[in-house]
């Protein structure tokens, strides 16, 4: 065959089986969007559910999820950023130490987020007496997120080009500082970029949390921010169940009478939110990259 056909007949084949995957993914989303959408109000926003009238919405849900998402990424992000510095700039890549720490963060990205959940549920739950809380749930999204955002630090430092690490020796700066304030720097834009993409991950998750965060929305005072009760909204020792938790309870339960309307409209506004964590994300690394490289 002439090599010009088969690059054509090869380019097109890759052209359809991305076309193909577009069309899958703007098919399911315009589906979502297009249920959910007329249902979606303010009232829908920040009214509390009600499991056994109509009128309902998804208040303590939405703010259960963003929250909770605050805790785990204030847990979650020094420890991968530790992990990523560690396995760029400082692990011999020969070492069984390295080699441990690999293997480790593969298993874990490997592991079902209903098994993190259990072992959430063991370990924070009943061991630590955590309970149904938001600090179990942000401890076990930690280990389920973990691996993901340590392999993107890693990656984004190692994209960094050895002449920056050169230039900071060169300069008097110890290894450290060179990581500090050049390296680290350099980066941050695939960096935040990851983070970006980690957070739409975390706030979508649904199974971790049913075994950990709890299924129930308990009443909130807003005037109360005591960080020890249970009715204050900062608390990390309260139950909360998550915007994705409560889509999955009720088309479960089937409790709710217009249930229909309320899981559509959830899942749009999941959706929304997962879509502007992904376009966010884009849109913050272009930034920030431009601006540290004046271009």
């Amino acid at each position: 065959m002439n090599p010009k056909k088969a690059d054509k007949m090869a380019t097109s084949v890759l052209y359809v089986i991305s076309g193909i995957i577009v069309v899958i993914l703007a098919s399911l989303l315009l589906y979502i969007l297009v249920r959910g959408l007329p249902h979606i109000s303010w009232h829908f926003l920040t009214s509390p559910s009600k499991a056994y009238e109509v009128g309902g919405g998804i208040g303590i849900q939405l703010f259960n999820s963003i929250f909770l998402l605050v805790i785990t990424m204030i847990i979650s992000f020094p420890l991968s950023l530790g992990a990523g510095i560690y396995l760029s700039e400082y692990a011999n890549q020969n070492s069984w130490v390295t080699n441990l720490v690999r293997t480790s963060i593969e298993i874990l990205s490997s592991l079902p987020s209903v098994v993190v959940g259990l072992f959430g549920f063991l370990i924070f739950v009943v061991q630590f007496g955590y309970g149904f809380s938001i600090i179990s749930g942000a401890l076990a999204l930690t280990v389920f997120n973990l691996p993901l955002m340590t392999r993107n630090v890693e990656e984004s430092l190692k994209a960094v080009h050895h002449t920056q690490r050169e230039g900071g020796l060169a300069l008097g700066l110890s290894r450290w500082e060179t990581v500090l304030h050049v390296i680290v720097p350099e980066a941050l834009p695939g960096i935040v970029t990851g983070v970006v993409l980690s957070s739409g991950r975390i706030f979508g998750e649904a199974a971790a949390l049913i075994y950990t965060a709890g299924q129930s929305a308990p009443a909130l005072d807003w005037s109360n921010w005591n960080p020890m009760s249970v009715s204050s909204p900062i608390s990390i020792f309260r139950q909360a169940e998550t915007l994705a938790v409560h889509i999955w309870k009720v088309n479960g339960e089937g409790t709710v009478p217009d249930g229909a309307a309320v899981s559509a409209g959830a899942s749009a506004v999941l959706i929304i939110f997962v879509l502007l964590f992904n376009f966010g994300a884009r849109f913050i690394g272009k930034k920030i990259h431009s601006k540290l490289t004046a271009s």
